[in-house]
């Protein structure tokens, strides 16, 4: 059965598609540029771990620990000291895992290799991790952002 009239004509159908089109494009362009002033979120000063967690670290060994919503990776030196790195690779920001067999830090997206120091040894990388400043306050381990150099 047809109808004698419409809610809307061909015209003002057309005008709404075209109208959605330009609407959804527009956005596609402004969201990233709005993302990247805007941060998603704010990084940490600091973050307690208990000590207890960690006290039976080996010499060499590296365990992870959480640095807010990126991964951080926690290595006992061989003097007993505490040296802390970002998890997250400086190319591209993917997250970097550690292959205790290897004594090196993987970046899968683009393979990215760090050594056990954090530095870039492989791949795209064009700088070594960050590092965190490690302190021991009494029965707490404390990771804290280094200062810009």
């Amino acid at each position: 059965m047809k109808l004698k009239t419409t809610l809307f004509s061909r015209r003002k159908f057309l005008n709404g598609l075209l109208a959605g089109g330009l609407g959804s494009f527009f956005a596609s362009l402004l969201f990233p540029l709005l993302r990247s002033v805007i941060p998603p979120y704010k990084e940490p000063d600091e973050v307690r771990l208990p000590g207890a967690d960690y006290d039976d670290m080996a010499a060499g060994e590296v365990r992870s620990f959480a640095w807010d919503i990126k991964p951080g990776f926690l290595k006992k030196n061989a003097d007993g000291s505490h040296t802390a790195f970002v998890g997250v690779c400086t190319h591209l920001d993917c997250n970097v895992s550690y292959l205790p067999d290897r004594k090196k830090f993987f970046c899968a997206c683009h393979d990215g290799w760090y050594d056990d120091e954090g530095r870039n040894i492989a791949g795209p990388p064009p700088a070594p991790l960050r590092r965190l400043s490690v302190s021991v306050e009494g029965a707490e381990i404390v990771i804290k952002k280094e200062p810009p150099a």
